[in-house]
């Protein structure tokens, strides 16, 4: 779904993008650095096994520390996996290879409104790979509330009975969303109303988990999780104790996408690889091992009536309407970060 400063781990990576030039490589190897629970080891062992393609894969928790690595010279990865903000704020660093759309035939199965966004227009440098949102998964068994909001989840009655995204600019925003603020309105001034809010809220926290938030929920050490869909769309199939509820003030829509940083020796296996994932069946094994919204809709049309069904997945376009995707914010990131951080120590 972030621990430094857009900009300043930007400006590292420009100039370690001086020092590598991306020319073809001769030995057959892929190197992929991606979010943790999210493409499914079989996945990446039948491309291997189909293409001879030697694999190697590192994960990361958060685009910050994705960001940190490839500005400490990160030329050993040939694709990574950045938001829509973080694909913004990159492709403005001039930080990614431009795709070769001739080797991934296989985007026409990406749905229309997942391209062409504002933060890639014309999709010149990423590929929609996964979508999602944020909300809130209840235990029902052990919450009779009705909760229906951020305000709701983040009550005195609630303490040491919630887990919650590690993610300084999602925990803002649910602050901001509750007091009516558009999410990516950080100004000083809505910042410190945020700050407000999480200065009653944070206290409340048992559990930052950004990995696996479903953990906590199904060990029962919890009761209540703030957590990315696709783990609550899991704890959904799990148990029908778990309730997943889109919060009221509206939320967070995320795009991760597909991307080759400029450093990347290996940028052709790399765009095999994109077009490999987009098959349909490749999709729709994807979406079985970690249910968020998939963007590619011919892999969305195998999947089954239930698995469609699935709130925390798919969710209405009602629901999306009232959703927002994060932009590129700059230096006003690290002032989000020592917000959240200075409140997590009090």
């Amino acid at each position: 779904m972030k621990t430094k400063t857009t900009q300043t781990i930007l400006s590292a990576a420009a100039a370690a993008a001086l020092v590598f030039t991306a020319t073809a490589h001769a030995v057959e190897k892929l190197n992929i650095y991606c979010w943790s629970e999210y493409i499914p080891q079989d996945v990446i062992d039948d491309f291997a096994k189909e293409t001879g393609i030697k694999v190697s894969v590192e994960n990361y928790a958060s685009n910050e520390e994705m960001l940190a690595k490839l500005g400490a010279g990160g030329g050993s990865f040939d694709i990574i996996q950045p938001s829509e903000y973080v694909v913004e704020a990159l492709v403005n660093e001039k930080l990614l290879r431009p795709l070769d759309k001739k080797a991934i035939p296989n985007l026409k199965n990406i749905d229309s409104k997942f391209l062409n966004m504002s933060f890639d227009p014309g999709n010149k440098y990423s590929v929609p790979f996964m979508a999602g949102t944020v909300g809130i998964v209840v235990n029902t068994d052990l919450v009779k509330e009705d909760i229906k909001s951020f305000s709701d989840v983040f009550k005195p009655a609630n303490k040491g009975k919630i887990v919650a995204l590690d993610d300084a600019r999602e925990i803002i925003s649910w602050a901001l969303l509750s007091k009516g603020i558009p999410v990516n309105d950080v100004s000083d001034k809505n910042l410190e109303k945020a700050k407000g809010v999480l200065s009653d809220w944070i206290p409340l926290i048992k559990v930052y988990d950004s990995d696996s938030p479903k953990t906590a929920l199904l060990n029962g050490d919890v009761a209540i999780g703030v957590v990315w869909g696709g783990e609550g769309a899991i704890l959904l199939n799990e148990n029908k104790k778990f309730r997943w509820v889109i919060p009221a003030e509206g939320t967070h829509l995320f795009i991760d996408s597909l991307a080759i940083p400029k450093t990347a020796k290996n940028f052709a296996n790399a765009e095999k690889f994109m077009n490999y994932i987009l098959q349909p069946e490749v999709s729709k094994k994807i979406s079985e091992a970690f249910p968020y919204l998939n963007p590619n809709m011919e892999a969305v049309k195998l999947l089954t009536e239930e698995q469609r069904n699935n709130s925390a997945s798919f969710p209405t376009a009602k629901e999306i309407s009232k959703m927002e995707t994060f932009k590129d914010i700059g230096e006003r990131g690290s002032v989000i970060e020592e917000i959240v951080t200075s409140l997590k120590v009090e």
